[in-house]
């Protein structure tokens, strides 16, 4: 990495706008780093693709397992921390705590409260060699900056039926944790679609709000390890429907989601079976792509933290944070808390190599 004068630099840079994101911005503009977060652009192709700004939480309707937000209408004071234009735009408040676009909103109000400046674009392209480090947008300008912290997230992965995309936050969810305890699928009949590690978590956690948890798969063994396959298995409240593949969602704008109607691979009738939820556990696509070659990525292209409890990366004053670099917990808080980790770890980097 080569060095050039640091003079009209931006001293960080924050790529995403999650709770990573956000809470990175918070403490780096009351540490009098005066952050530049890029939020992304809003474009059809990033709506498509599921990064429009404020991150997948922006996506989900209720959050009742974000800490500070009890059952309770907050309808007033959405009207009084939102600036008016951004309230306007969005959904009338349910009166049932918060839901994910007035968390984010929130977040996003905060950091800028504290002095945050937000560009509505996307970061295209990096020169993570030289330095300071070169950031290119979308709108075709170019940035330097002292640090950089990526909190770009994931985006789950979905079949991209028009049915899916009907009932996403009525039914359909890509997130067992976040979304299973809702009232709307306790005690009803629940659908896991996947056959890895990760469905067999999703339908185990599901069992203890189901009625019954059926695992659909395409083929006639698991791809989970053995020891994940034999609980699916052997769990009394999981039914394992082999040989199948989701066809449609069935439902109303009523009710949501009421039914799956599943198409064999090897040749049988079609199935329908009655369920209150579908959850997709077929993976999730990090938002890297603009990183490659420049960053070092794990095996499923997520950033590679290269100190453990840090969120350093393969580059000296590069920092990440959330589900970019974590394919593990993938939830709000622990986003959030790593965007902390993220701010406190470049102010101190910044200490040490630019003392005021």
């Amino acid at each position: 990495m080569t060095e050039e004068k640091v003079a009209d630099c931006e001293k960080v840079i924050i790529i995403g706008s999650g709770p990573a994101a956000w809470t990175a911005a918070i403490y780096c503009a009351r540490a009098a780093l005066r952050p530049l977060v890029f939020e992304g652009a809003i474009t059809e192709e990033n709506r498509l693709a599921g990064t429009l700004p404020l991150g997948q939480l922006a996506l989900t309707n209720e959050v009742e397992n974000y800490p500070g937000f009890p059952v309770g209408d907050l309808s007033a004071y959405l009207d009084a921390a939102i600036d008016p234009s951004r309230r306007a735009a969005m959904a009338p408040h349910r009166g049932h705590g918060v839901s994910g676009p007035e968390l984010m909103e929130l977040m996003r109000k905060q950091a800028g409260n504290f002095g945050t400046r937000i560009i509505t674009e996307d970061i295209v392209q990096v020169d993570f060699r030289r330095y300071p480090f070169e950031l290119s947008a979308s709108d075709g300008k170019s940035y330097r900056a002292l640090a950089v912290i990526v909190a770009t997230g994931a985006r789950a992965n979905y079949l991209g039926l028009p049915s899916e995309e009907r009932f996403k936050n009525n039914g359909v969810s890509a997130c067992a944790v976040c979304d299973g305890a809702l009232p709307r699928f306790r005690g009803k009949p629940l659908v896991v679609i996947g056959g890895g590690d990760s469905a067999v978590e999703e339908a185990t956690y599901l069992t203890k709000f189901g009625s019954i948890v059926y695992m659909v798969h395409r083929r006639d063994k698991l791809r989970a390890s053995k020891i994940m396959a034999q609980r699916a298995m052997t769990h009394p409240k999981i039914k394992i429907l082999w040989n199948r593949v989701l066809e449609e969602i069935l439902g109303n704008d009523q009710d949501g989601v009421t039914g799956v109607r599943l198409r064999s691979t090897v040749g049988e009738p079609e199935l329908t079976e009655p369920c209150a939820g579908v959850f997709l556990a077929i993976g999730h696509t990090p938002n890297t792509a603009f990183l490659e070659g420049q960053l070092e990525l794990t095996a499923k292209k997520y950033i590679k933290l290269t100190t453990p409890g840090r969120t350093l990366t393969s580059v000296e004053g590069v920092f990440a944070a959330g589900d970019v670099a974590d394919d593990y917990y993938r939830q709000a808080v622990t986003a959030a808390g790593s965007g902390c980790m993220a701010a406190l770890d470049a102010e101190r980097w910044l200490a040490e190599k630019h003392p005021e």
